[in-house]
């Protein structure tokens, strides 16, 4: 005897045949709550409607299932999901890197960047590596970056202000809620 393999259900959606549980809380195709019934009653009246039977609470006690046409179920949950992915905004951490004899122009410049990145919706995270006598002599390295957070102050919040980490100064600063 030649057994063949069980359709699988390629979208982990428990419909029709895959419900497992005995008894349900029907919905029909209308909304409206039906009740409980046995699993084999609700394939029943969705065959009988042409439509299918979708398990849309699957923690509740007892699941809840409801009578709908599958296809157009998946083709609006996938529109609701692009819908929510194309509101989402994703926050990058930008990097600029200064260093405590950095030149007027290169902190303009490294400004400009930082500004811009701000601009965008991103945070930034100022470094300034600590080299040899420079260790010795962090307060010139401190009084870079507070500079550098002043000049950010109108557009952009401090998340975590200068502080050392090994031989490297980090602030991190976030744009400013409108």
């Amino acid at each position: 005897m030649r057994r063949y393999a069980k359709p699988t259900n390629k979208n982990d959606d428990l419909i029709n045949e895959y419900i497992p549980h005995g008894n349900v809380r029907l919905i029909d195709e209308n909304g409206e709550n039906v009740g409980i019934v046995s699993r084999d009653v609700a394939l029943q009246r969705a065959e009988k409607a042409n439509l299918d039977l979708v398990c849309v609470a699957p923690e509740a006690k007892p699941i809840v299932v409801k009578i709908l046409d599958y296809s157009r179920y998946r083709y609006e949950q996938q529109k609701r999901l692009k819908e929510i992915k194309k509101n989402q905004k994703i926050v990058q951490l930008k990097e600029v890197q200064l260093s405590p004899t950095i030149g007027i122009h290169d902190f303009n410049t490294k400004l400009k960047n930082a500004k811009r990145f701000i601009a965008d919706g991103n945070k930034v995270k100022v470094t300034m590596r600590l080299y040899g006598r420079m260790m010795s002599r962090q307060e010139l390295g401190l009084e870079v970056i507070n500079n550098f957070i002043l000049e950010m102050e109108e557009i952009a919040t401090v998340e975590s202000s200068a502080k050392m980490e090994g031989r490297t100064l980090i602030a991190i600063l976030n744009p400013k809620k409108e």
